[in-house]
């Protein structure tokens, strides 16, 4: 079978990742690019947009950075109607600042309700209104695996907003599939970021983690990505409203 032939091929298809300077966001976008995407690059931070499309470039791929804050609604709204197109949404823009229930603050609770609900609203509304006029695409919503359980580890609003992420993920699947387009969310589990490799070092910590996943070992930024290809895949044609656990198996408990 040739490569223009596979069903997990994405050639031809214009994919947005935001929050795609660093992490999981960034390895999303070279895993989509490696499938035959063309990709659009949104973070805050020009600078890493601009070295990951020459990274993409120098590796026979095509991406342009799209810089723009996801939380000033009429900035990303405007920018993400500008488009000519969008094939794929991959929303994976967020933040966590943990803190104790009893302690958390509103100025930390409002800049993760803004980030990790609104904001991830605001985008997927945008870029579904290309889709709906075109009668096809996929949106993938960066969930976790916080958005299927509690934790006892200072992350309730992180698990709440997670949480709203999954609602938002079926009901939009359900209003959008008549219109052609798959809406989808992946929960991964601790994965080795630049953001989340300092959070292990304490040995209680890292045993609390370890310990949690029956496969024993925390993820990778490409597992995730991997995954996320997957879904917006012609090979996921039949997927959309549910959640792609990558956590090694700690829901399962």
């Amino acid at each position: 079978m040739s490569a223009s032939a596979s069903p997990f091929r994405l050639d031809g298809k214009l994919a947005l990742v935001t929050g795609a300077g660093r992490g999981i966001g960034r390895a999303v976008a070279l895993a989509l690019a490696c499938a035959g995407a063309e990709l659009l690059l949104n973070s805050r931070t020009p600078s890493e947009l601009a070295a990951l499309a020459a990274e993409i470039e120098a590796q026979g791929g095509r991406a342009r950075p799209l810089p723009f804050d996801v939380t000033d609604s009429a900035t990303a709204r405007s920018a993400i109607a500008g488009l000519p197109r969008l094939d794929i949404l991959v929303n994976n823009a967020g933040v966590n600042r943990p803190q104790p229930f009893l302690d958390v603050d509103e100025a930390i609770l409002d800049q993760m309700i803004a980030l990790n609900i609104k904001a991830a609203f605001t985008v997927a509304q945008a870029a579904a209104r290309h889709m709906v006029e075109a009668g096809s695409g996929v949106i993938v919503n960066m969930s976790s695996q916080m958005g299927h359980v509690g934790s006892e580890r200072a992350r309730t609003v992180y698990v709440m907003t997670k949480h709203a992420i999954e609602g938002l993920t079926k009901a939009m699947a359900v209003e959008l599939a008549p219109k052609g387009v798959r809406v989808v969310s992946i929960a991964p589990t601790f994965v080795m970021t630049p953001f989340f490799k300092p959070v292990p070092d304490a040995p209680e910590t890292r045993k609390w983690i370890v310990d949690r996943i029956p496969l024993g070992r925390t993820g990778t930024v490409e597992e995730v990505a991997n995954a996320v290809v997957f879904l917006a895949s012609p090979a996921a044609s039949l997927v959309t409203g549910s959640s792609l656990l990558v956590d090694g198996g700690w829901t399962a408990w």
